[in-house]
């Protein structure tokens, strides 16, 4: 039996809204509801930690990024996998839980990576993003690859594992060590982000800005 290395799960860990991006990765019916082709068993119970990312990124004026995994006929994907995440369909569409606002990004991937071939990273340059907190699934596919594409770029990872699911425990294990070892990257738990920069009368100042606008 192999036993999974290792790594720190920081406690209390701080961030600063105006550089950090939330990234909530293919959190779709397919992925998450039941019905869906291909059902990732502990989806559906991160649900309640994704959504308090959410709120407490908005809340503090932080982006938040959704990406949808987004396949078609002929995709060599389906060769690898069930079909899934079929262009326009039900099982494409993100959970309605977690459905983004009008003015958030939605980056639509045709592969694990949500940097490959998209707009992704154009936008996080603009936004001046230095950090990226990534959760959804699959843990060790599209989180992890995302991941591992965000640190080759030099941006600094979170991965809270609470908010992260795969199909295999063994799975979502491994792929937070690699995240941990290899990239560098933090690895928490939603609980224990604080998005609140450096300065904390800002962020109040952020705070009673974004409950003005609603």
């Amino acid at each position: 039996m192999v036993e999974v290395p290792q790594y720190e799960v920081h406690g209390e860990l701080r961030l600063d809204p105006a550089s950090t991006t939330l990234v909530v990765v293919d959190m779709q019916n397919d992925f998450v509801k039941e019905g869906g082709s291909l059902v990732v068993p502990d989806a559906e119970g991160t649900i309640p930690a994704i959504r308090g990312l959410i709120e407490a990124a908005r809340r503090a004026g932080a982006k938040v990024v959704f990406t949808q995994d987004t396949h078609s006929e002929g995709d060599p994907e389906w060769e690898i996998w069930p079909e899934h995440a079929r262009d326009g369909s039900w099982g494409w569409e993100i959970v309605d839980e977690l459905a983004p606002r009008e003015d958030e990004l939605v980056i639509k991937k045709v592969r694990y990576d949500a940097f490959y071939g998209t707009h992704l990273d154009h936008f996080l340059r603009l936004w001046d993003t230095k950090t990226l907190v990534l959760c959804g699934t699959v843990a060790n596919i599209c989180v992890h690859y995302t991941a591992a594409s965000a640190a080759l770029r030099w941006y600094d990872v979170v991965i809270p594992k609470d908010a992260t699911s795969a199909l295999d425990p063994f799975d979502l294990e491994s792929s937070l060590r690699q995240t941990a070892f290899l990239f560098n990257g933090a690895i928490t738990t939603s609980g224990a982000l604080r998005l609140e920069g450096a300065d904390p009368e800002a962020y109040r100042s952020k705070m009673e800005e974004a409950a003005r606008n609603g």
